[in-house]
């Protein structure tokens, strides 16, 4: 899965500096200081090591336990600040789970409301926290490296910077992702018939209805790309299919060629830890991208499906399968915390812009869906997978790195909710020497 999310974590409306009535010796709480920066009443409980709070009694809400969380939310921008002073333990969520922070997430984009202070407002705040508070410290170990200093790797998007970035989020530990995803091992957006199904039957039901796209028989080849763990490859080849899967992540690759020798498919399946342009093989009857594009980078797109084009024989079907914005026209980097702590060197774009590079290397797309309502569920359901083997997760990779799996799988739930974010499966085909698709007349799959 890749997250991208373009809204903000510890989301809040901003207004105008309506002027408040001025503090003449300094704001000296963190209630003070909260109280002058929002536009109405907190929707949540705010509590801190000073004594202060405000907001309502009961609910979810936030703790500051020290000095140097207000230091982390003032020397950075945007939500960076909260997010680092939260990795760190310096804020606790109160009366709500880290593994799964949904409704706090939820109260505040619906109710927190921030306004710009005036000069005078900022003053007091200075002489309130004093300029030592103002004085920046590093970061939590969990976070990537800004952007402009990953060049040491190589430029964005080259062979060894794509292989540390994807390295950076799937090389975490496979037995936390066994807690965290279930039994399928799947990180990518399920198909729900029902909000009641389990995650996997839903699982499964994604990986039936790809294969279904891509109207494969047994005896055919599949290739597919970005492959994770390789549950896409074992259900094909379950499915009579001959399935090569490639990823740059090695755990990945080992988990999954390991998962093909317990299930006994070696003869139809193999997971390679392999960048996808090195591929040598050719002529498969179908190529599938689950969660892929996403680390491909705008700019790349035309190289990309260029070489997924490349890769099949004419009549060939590809079905990309991947997060995009409700728009063509936003930036594509994603916020900071997702760039930092989640999906270094991520991008997101509209679904017309990826099925327009399709096009424009020769795919002829038949088919496109909006799955943003399963992903918000999926995600429902991996939070509580985090939730129910807490303390587990945090054995095998720490609090810092459990509290950001919840922060952003919570925040994104939330997002695909509320249309900041969507999941697009485009279905395309390699058309023959006379433009030929040889697909039926109308949809030939169910679910």
């Amino acid at each position: 899965m890749t997250t991208l999310k373009p809204t903000t974590t510890f989301k809040a409306s901003v207004t105008g500096n309506e002027r408040r009535a001025p503090a003449t010796t300094g704001l000296t709480t963190v209630g003070d200081i909260a109280a002058t920066v929002t536009q109405g009443p907190l929707p949540f409980r705010l509590t801190a090591f000073d004594g202060s709070a405000v907001g309502p009694s009961e609910g979810p809400g936030l703790h500051i336990n020290n000095r140097r969380a207000l230091t982390y939310v003032v020397t950075a921008p945007g939500d960076l600040g909260l997010v680092r002073a939260y990795v760190s333990g310096d804020i606790d969520f109160v009366n709500t789970h880290p593994a799964d922070p949904y409704e706090l997430l939820k109260l505040m984009d619906d109710g927190l409301h921030l306004r710009r202070p005036t000069p005078s407002e900022i003053k007091e705040i200075v002489l309130g926290l004093g300029m030592k508070t103002f004085v920046p410290v590093p970061p939590p170990p969990q976070e990537a490296t800004p952007r402009w200093l990953r060049t040491v790797n190589g430029l964005r998007h080259s062979r060894k910077r794509d292989s540390v970035a994807i390295s950076k989020h799937y090389d975490v530990s496979n037995t936390f992702y066994e807690y965290v995803l279930g039994p399928s091992m799947a990180y990518t957006c399920a198909v729900f018939h029902s909000p009641d199904d389990s995650l996997e039957q839903a699982q499964d039901a994604k990986h039936a209805l790809v294969f279904d796209k891509l109207g494969l028989k047994p005896g055919q080849r599949l290739l597919d790309v970005g492959c994770g763990w390789g549950s896409m490859v074992r259900h094909a080849a379950h499915r009579g299919v001959q399935a090569l899967g490639v990823t740059l992540s090695r755990q990945q690759a080992e988990w999954g060629q390991k998962a093909i020798v317990e299930e006994g498919l070696q003869h139809l399946a193999e997971i390679r830890y392999l960048d996808y342009r090195d591929v040598r093989e050719g002529d498969f009857d179908a190529v599938s991208s689950i969660g892929l594009t996403e680390h491909i980078g705008v700019k790349q797109y035309p190289a990309y499906f260029t070489t997924l084009k490349d890769k099949l024989r004419p009549g060939g079907r590809l079905l990309n399968h991947c997060i995009t914005r409700p728009d063509n026209v936003s930036n594509t980097h994603p916020e900071a915390f997702i760039d930092r702590y989640v999906f270094p060197d991520g991008e997101l774009t509209g679904s017309g812009r990826i099925i327009t590079a399709m096009q424009d290397v020769g795919f002829d797309v038949r088919h496109s869906e909006n799955l943003r309502e399963h992903y918000a569920l999926t995600l429902r359901d991996w939070c509580a997978n985090l939730r129910t083997n807490w303390d587990a997760c945090v054995g095998e990779v720490g609090q810092g790195t459990a509290r950001v799996w919840g922060l952003y799988m919570a925040a994104s739930r939330l997002s695909f909710e509320r249309n900041g974010i969507q999941l697009h499966q485009v279905l395309a085909v390699k058309p023959g020497e006379k433009g030929n698709s040889d697909v039926p007349l109308r949809p030939w799959w169910s679910g």
